[in-house]
């Protein structure tokens, strides 16, 4: 079974749903090496006239080396039968284990970066944007420092345009 590519303007998706609820799959990287990781904070829209997404990925999380290194990584997304893969995905290290291996996915090769046979939707992005989160920057005193940011990790969110969408066939 394969993917076709959709027109993005057709799509019928929720994000508040499909990331904050279903959850991705950040993955980046090639043939040669490649890893990935879940995601629940996201977001779509548009940016400088380009159907973009956000990715929030911590410093220390070693997808991020990859994020960095590429010009291209994917989103990709998954139905519920898929969530214990997307709880091993997010709770172990590619650094210390073979983890797609143990989600028990399938790496899919798109456009020189990867992503999983197993998604039942992808987007495929090209980063444009790159911005390292801080304290300085919250405009409001209400907690969100001290609750999500306790070992002060910021997150580094990366802006990139929705260069293709597939959809498995």
């Amino acid at each position: 079974m394969g993917f076709r590519e959709v027109n993005i303007e057709t799509l019928e998706f929720n994000p508040f749903t499909k990331i904050g609820e279903e959850w991705m799959l950040i993955t980046a990287g090639d043939e040669k090496k490649h890893n990935t990781m879940t995601a629940s904070w996201g977001g779509v829209g548009i940016m400088w006239g380009k159907s973009v997404a956000t990715a929030y990925i911590r410093p220390q999380r070693y997808t991020r080396e990859f994020v960095e290194d590429q010009e291209m990584f994917t989103l990709s997304f998954y139905d519920e039968t898929y969530r214990k893969a997307l709880n091993i995905c997010g709770s172990r290290s590619g650094r210390d284990c073979e983890k797609e291996k143990e989600a028990g996915l399938t790496p899919y090769y798109v456009d020189g970066t990867t992503a999983f046979e197993e998604a039942n939707m992808i987007f495929v992005c090209r980063k444009l944007y790159r911005q390292e989160m801080g304290p300085q920057c919250f405009t409001q005193e209400d907690g969100i420092d001290e609750k999500w940011y306790p070992k002060k990790d910021y997150h580094v969110m990366y802006m990139a345009e929705i260069l293709k969408v597939l959809v498995k066939e």
